[in-house]
């Protein structure tokens, strides 16, 4: 597995109280939910992106 890089998030305290409710409800860490989210949201972006091309 890749390293893994620190850095800084700015994000409204609305937002962050809700990513982390959500994450207590699947069981992840709010780090963890905000990471799952990132990488949900770029595999949509790849499957959208190969529809567009084809």
């Amino acid at each position: 597995m890749a390293e893994k890089k620190a850095f800084i998030l700015r994000i409204n305290p609305e937002v962050l109280k809700e990513i982390e409710a959500w994450g207590a409800e699947e069981f992840r860490s709010t780090n963890g939910q905000i990471e799952y989210l990132l990488q949900q949201a770029l595999a949509s972006r790849k499957k959208a992106t190969r529809k567009k091309k084809d």
